[in-house]
């Protein structure tokens, strides 16, 4: 009987990639359909910040998508970060003004040569119907950097409450927009990569207003990066959804709220 029918439960265990790239182990988990149906294509959703799976509430969310027959058959990879998260997200060859992100070039690697790969082997399938890439905060920024610059790879991007401010240079030493490096990361690319964008901020993910315009930073970056979007020929809603959650923060609490919203866009039926 097909896993439509009936009750659909979510596995979830743990791998361990020993990185040589990253030279540490990355622990993975995964969340995968019980009663998955081969005959039917399997999904991949790439998760950064993977430690968080438990407090996002990530497991009922699916179940709860798959027994109201929301979402299709997706595998959940949610890759555990550790102390050199500042480091391995980011944008890759570019940290910032503080040299964050040194390591978001390994990054990359590990998730294109060493992670992919790996769940391919693990799953036995070469080719997922749809690769997403989803990530909070400067995990967001992470996973629409890679996402961006690999679309060989990836369909779709889910950042949430992204850190679009990630900057060459520091407020009070002559900053400007420009010198956002994912909006300049955009700008500067000649060509388009076949993507589709998610993009979500709360309304309480800050305070801060550089440019004193009554709108704080998350969401004026946030939306400054879909008009770059929109420059290179992306349109809405067709390729870019934006959420902005009312009284959202910068929580997981709140991303979690939001999940299934991203879920259902990435995976729906």
């Amino acid at each position: 009987m097909s896993w439509i029918t009936t009750k659909m439960d979510v596995t979830e265990q743990e791998i361990t990639i020993n990185s040589d790239l990253l030279k540490r182990k990355v622990i993975i988990t995964l969340l995968m359909p019980d009663e998955y149906d081969p005959t039917e294509p399997l999904n991949l959703m790439l998760l950064n910040d993977g430690q968080e799976v438990e407090n996002l509430r990530l497991k009922d969310t699916l179940e709860s998508l798959y027994n109201t027959h929301r979402i299709k058959q997706v595998l959940v990879a949610a890759i555990h970060t550790n102390n050199e998260r500042l480091q391995e997200y980011g944008t890759a060859n570019r940290p910032d003004s503080k040299l964050r992100g040194s390591k978001a070039a390994a990054y990359t690697q590990f998730i294109t040569t060493e992670l992919l790969p790996a769940l391919k082997k693990e799953t036995g399938i070469d080719d997922f119907a749809i690769t997403a890439f989803a990530g909070f905060s400067l995990g967001g920024l992470s996973a629409m950097d890679i996402a961006w610059n690999n679309p060989q790879d990836f369909d779709k991007v889910g950042v949430f409450s992204g850190s679009f401010w990630w900057r060459s240079k520091e407020l009070n030493k002559g900053y400007t927009d420009a010198d956002r490096i994912m909006h300049d990361i955009i700008r500067n690319t000649t060509d388009k990569p076949a993507l589709k964008f998610w993009l979500q901020t709360g309304t309480k993910d800050e305070t801060a207003d550089r440019n004193k315009n009554g709108i704080i930073d998350s969401i004026d970056d946030t939306v400054d990066l879909i008009k770059e979007l929109e420059s290179k020929g992306y349109t809405r809603p067709a390729d870019i959804q934006y959420l902005e959650v009312v009284g959202g923060s910068h929580n997981v609490a709140t991303w979690a709220d939001a999940m299934p919203k991203f879920l259902v866009w990435a995976f729906g039926r």
